[in-house]
């Protein structure tokens, strides 16, 4: 054979491995990027699920409260009604 010809074929051959790397890191790139979107995702699902859990913790204070003032209103109610009847014995 003559030098050319070996000189071509190794030239060919540095550029093959020089595509198949590139194109492997190019492929790990994919896949870190697919991994970083993945628990970018989960992240939202964490915080979704955290949000829910404190809203529904506010409302739940939120009821209470309500039952609290209402039982607050009707014990103001009982009290003045009280107070009314007295008010009409005293007469």
């Amino acid at each position: 054979m003559s030098t050319v010809v070996i000189v071509v074929i190794v030239v060919v051959a540095v550029v093959i491995v020089g595509l198949v790397l590139a194109s492997a890191r190019r492929a790990k790139a994919r896949r870190d990027l697919g991994r970083t979107q993945v628990e970018a995702k989960r992240d939202d699902v964490g915080y979704e699920r955290a949000e829910a859990a404190k809203r529904r913790t506010d409302a739940s204070v939120a009821d209470e409260r309500a039952k609290r003032v209402t039982a607050e209103a009707e014990l103001h109610e009982e009290r003045a009604s009280r107070k009314e009847d007295e008010l009409e014995r005293d007469e």
